[in-house]
C-alpha cells in the first residue's frame, strides 16, 4: 500500500478512537497515541503480509494473538474489533489494488474474534 496512503488511514483511525475514547487521552497522554499509531502500523504491515501472501490465515492469527496479549493486560476484545471496524471504514476512502482483500482478512478476523 502506498505509504502516503497508509499514514492517512492510520491518521484516521487513531484520531477516530481518540474522538470516541476522550478518555483515552487522559488515561495514557501523547505516548498513548503514539503508541495506538505503532499498533495501526502493526496492523497494516499484517494486513500486506497476509495479502501479499494471499493467505488471510496470517491476519487471523495476528489478531487472535494480538488479542490475547491485549486481553492479559486488560484491554477488550471489542477495543480490537473497534479498531479493526476503523481500519474498514478509513479503507472506503481510498482507492488501493489490495482494499477489497484487506476489508476481507478484517471481517474475518472480527468474525473470530466475535466467537471467543
Amino acid at each position: 500500500m502506498n505509504p502516503q496512503i497508509k499514514d492517512e488511514i492510520i491518521e484516521q483511525v487513531v484520531e477516530g478512537i481518540y474522538e470516541h475514547y476522550p478518555e483515552l487521552l487522559e488515561k495514557y497522554g501523547e505516548t498513548g497515541k503514539r503508541k495506538c499509531r505503532e499498533d495501526n502500523e502493526h496492523h497494516l504491515k499484517h494486513l500486506a503480509t497476509a495479502y501479499e501472501a494471499q493467505m488471510p490465515k496470517i491476519f487471523t492469527d495476528y489478531a487472535v494473538w494480538l488479542n490475547n496479549v491485549l486481553t492479559s493486560r486488560g484491554m477488550k476484545k471489542e477495543h480490537l474489533m473497534d479498531n479493526f471496524e476503523r481500519i474498514e471504514k478509513a479503507l472506503e476512502t481510498v482507492e488501493a489494488p489490495e482494499k477489497n482483500d484487506y476489508v476481507q482478512y478484517l471481517r474475518g478476523a472480527n468474525q473470530l474474534l466475535s466467537e471467543r
